[in-house]
């Protein structure tokens, strides 16, 4: 039996996982703006850490899958992989 569902699962990793990044990539924003007026605040400073640190990992697995996010992500073989991703306006 012949899955025709398993580009589709790929894409839908990749959408899922991009967005766990937008949220993490927010959630330390957000932080990181309070801290600016809070910058002694234990938990806000505990919370910005976990989620760089989050974002920092689902960001290199991302990229370890599906090719760099941006002209600095990491490059995984032998190949620039970054000119065969849709671009931003694609």
């Amino acid at each position: 039996m012949v899955n025709y569902n398993r580009p589709n699962q790929r894409l839908n990793q990749q959408q899922e996982m991009l967005l766990e990044i937008q949220k993490l990539q927010f959630a330390a924003l957000d932080i990181a703006l309070f801290l600016d007026t809070h910058p002694n605040d234990p938990v806000a400073l505990y919370r910005h850490k976990m989620y760089t640190d989050q974002l920092k990992k689902v960001r290199d697995d991302y990229e370890m899958q599906f090719g760099p996010m941006t002209i600095f992500g990491h490059e995984f073989g032998d190949n620039w992989r970054y000119i065969n991703s849709p671009w931003p306006w694609e």
